[in-house]
């Protein structure tokens, strides 16, 4: 018989964790597509039972999204407005269903560079908890996703939840995604964003990231930093704020597609956010 746990709470998990390494199944909408007309062999490690990590928790310094958050719960949280931009990314991942059951942890873990929660999360400075029997370890995201999925999780670990700094008190969130339609769609180029304006409508602070043009969604610091000042509606995208990005050509777009797009993209995400 394959071996298939499902503790009710985080101690047993941790510690099934530590005797051997284990696929880890939260909502599952990636891991049982992945094993549609062959048998599942993994050893499995369910972790929907473990009700403490299901919560949004708001903190002194910040929000803590359980590991078990999933995109329902978010886009029915009671959020702050530079959250809106994950709000956003939250309606457009998959049906319904896959709403209902996917989680912010696992698209993370994932690790694609299409992955809609990353940017936003990206830009509004997330920190990964990471825990074992050894340890609890906070790596902000940036440094959490390696590459094509890839993750910087070690195999007795399992992410407990996703740290958000408090946003200033007048953040804005936005999130803009080109695909081939508006709904159930991989992207094909995604931008998220966390601006703060004064009264002018003149950019104070900004924070910006690409997906679906690179290994790993990327902040665009050198926009972040030449934006700072300009008016919202009439910010400039010069190629070199992007230049980093390395797209590829796949079944989606072509590189060069990527490319052209993206400056639209920024300047949408951007400007929509009021």
């Amino acid at each position: 018989m394959i071996p298939y746990l499902r503790p009710d709470n985080l101690e047993d998990a941790l510690s099934a964790l530590n005797e051997h390494p284990r696929t880890l199944l939260a909502g599952g909408t990636d891991f049982f597509p992945a094993h549609v007309g062959r048998p599942i062999t993994d050893n499995v490690l369910d972790l929907s039972g473990i009700e403490s990590l299901r919560k949004i928790q708001q903190t002194a310094d910040g929000f803590l999204l359980g590991g078990l958050t999933t995109w329902t719960d978010i886009v029915e949280a009671q959020l702050p407005p530079a959250f809106d931009g994950l709000k956003q990314a939250a309606k457009t991942i998959g049906g319904v269903q896959t709403q209902n059951a996917g989680t912010l942890v696992g698209n993370i873990c994932n690790a694609s560079p299409a992955a809609d929660s990353v940017p936003n999360l990206l830009a509004l400075e997330a920190e990964v908890q990471l825990q074992s029997v050894r340890e609890t370890r906070m790596l902000p995201l940036e440094e959490f996703i390696l590459g094509n999925r890839k993750t910087a999780k070690k195999e007795d670990e399992l992410i407990c939840g996703i740290f958000i700094p408090q946003p200033a008190e007048k953040a804005l969130g936005n999130f803009e995604k080109l695909g081939t339609r508006a709904y159930l769609v991989i992207s094909i180029v995604m931008v998220g964003v966390v601006t703060e304006l004064n009264e002018s409508d003149e950019i104070l602070n900004l924070k910006i990231a690409v997906g679906a043009c690179s290994p790993v969604a990327q902040r665009l610091r050198l926009l972040e930093q030449e934006a700072v000042g300009q008016k919202l509606k009439s910010i400039k995208i010069l190629p070199a704020h992007f230049e980093s990005l390395e797209p590829i050509d796949d079944i989606r777009a072509t590189a060069d597609y990527r490319k052209k797009v993206v400056p639209e993209l920024l300047l949408r995400a951007i400007k929509g956010v009021i």
